[in-house]
């Protein structure tokens, strides 16, 4: 079983060293260091763990590591680059708390099909300390924290470029959503066609064509004219995605009305006729619930149990018949619906927190939820409506921004991570080569 974060595996070192009275023991804490990074030291035994952390995990996955020369030097200048970015997140006060990180670990023992426990014991069996691969995966977190913050959250995607990409998936077959219901025939031609060979097949096929046209269904003629496979089938092909289909048919396709027959089409096997029996989008469903809430919150003047209070007294008002909408506007400390009486809009499943989705997915229409806590406060929360929507067409155009803005932050990253790698202080104190 490989682990997603294996590869980024390493042993702790204390990045700062106290200067002891044994002149002896200051000489062996100074011979250890391997290179400065700013204020940050790399000692050689940090080199050395990690080396053998990718030699462990190139064997685990049966790769040939590279001359240890070379990786040994590849090792080294990741290290660097992982301590200027810590050095950039400490500066930017950003940490991984052991909640979150905890997290994290059941998301990887969960992605590998496997319990925390489980992958601990693995880990030691395999030679890697866990505390080790916890607090490097503590690394990563803050890594990706700072490069979200630095770089992804500031990439924009326009509507034109989503439009623009989605043209070219189109137009090199790669379309989404779209599937086809084919029927088709095809007139084969000899490995080494002569021209007479293709001339004859040609003919052959506009016969068959006419013989469509005149009203013969594409079934008999299939079992007349077809030398596929499908022939016994009436040349149906069944129900194919865009990925499914060579770019020849796709092309063809898209440019048929239903029940429509295509030109014939040539290949290096023959030429092929197609019939376009249905077409469809595959559609993405999701459950949208349509919700209102007033929400208080404790603050320097207002303790928890205050808020709590207050909000049971709202929700006695309401249970008198007195309006949502109103009680809202008065009391409701959300400034994003205290104006539309509370009103939350559509919203997907998993739009919210946790707390707050669980309390909403309990309640029936038009119920009121007793008051409940979440991570911003005391809540009453009322679903007013709920509604199966399709959202194929933003599930689309979501997927193809979500493809630009990696593109365009990867370039950015790679630029800054250069540019952070040529401002940093970079002393070695051993051979890099050696």
């Amino acid at each position: 079983m490989q682990l997603h974060s294996m590869k980024f595996l390493s042993l702790l070192f204390s990045t700062c060293f106290t200067l002891f009275s044994s002149t002896a023991f200051a000489i062996e804490e100074l011979d250890s260091i391997a290179v400065i990074v700013n204020e940050s030291i790399i000692s050689k035994q940090e080199i050395n763990n990690q080396l053998n952390d990718f030699k462990r995990q190139m064997q685990i996955q049966g790769q040939s590591p590279p001359p240890e020369k070379l990786l040994k030097k590849q090792v080294i200048e990741r290290i660097i680059i992982n301590s200027i970015q810590l050095q950039l997140a400490k500066a930017q006060g950003i940490v991984i708390d052991d909640l979150s990180l905890n997290r994290a670990l059941e998301s990887i023992a969960k992605r590998n099909r496997t319990t925390l426990d489980k992958m601990h014991r693995m880990l030691e069996k395999k030679g890697i300390r866990y505390e080790n691969f916890r607090e490097q995966t503590r690394k990563d977190m803050v890594i990706r924290q700072l490069q979200q913050r630095m770089i992804f959250s500031q990439v924009k995607v326009s509507q034109q470029e989503i439009d623009i990409f989605l043209e070219q998936q189109k137009q090199s077959g790669d379309a989404a959503n779209d599937k086809y219901h084919l029927a088709h025939i095809l007139i084969a031609t000899p490995e080494a066609a002569s021209p007479e060979d293709v001339s004859n097949a040609l003919k052959k096929a506009k016969k068959a064509i006419t013989q469509l046209k005149n009203g013969d269904s594409f079934n008999d003629v299939a079992l007349r004219f077809s030398d596929g496979r499908h022939a016994l089938k009436g040349g149906d092909l069944g129900w194919r995605s865009a990925a499914q289909l060579p770019s020849l048919f796709l092309d063809a396709t898209r440019n048929l009305n239903i029940n429509q027959i295509s030109e014939p089409l040539r290949s290096a096997g023959g030429f092929h006729i197609l019939k376009l029996l249905e077409r469809k989008t595959q559609q993405h469903i999701v459950k949208q619930t349509l919700a209102r809430h007033i929400l208080i919150q404790a603050d320097e003047i207002t303790t928890d149990e205050d808020a709590r209070k207050k909000l049971v007294q709202v929700k006695k008002r309401l249970d008198k018949g007195e309006d949502f909408t109103k009680l809202a506007a008065e009391f409701s400390q959300d400034p994003g619906s205290k104006n539309t009486g509370g009103d939350l809009g559509w919203a997907t499943e998993g739009t919210y927190v946790p707390r707050f989705t669980q309390v909403m997915n309990s309640l029936k229409k038009n119920q009121t939820s007793e008051p409940f806590k979440s991570q911003f406060g005391w809540h009453i929360l009322q679903v007013l409506d709920r509604r199966d929507q399709d959202d194929t067409v933003q599930l689309i155009r979501n997927k193809a921004k979500a493809a630009i803005q990696n593109r365009k932050a990867d370039e950015e990253l790679q630029l800054w991570l250069r540019r952070a790698r040529d401002e940093a202080y970079v002393e070695y104190r051993i051979e890099i080569d050696g």
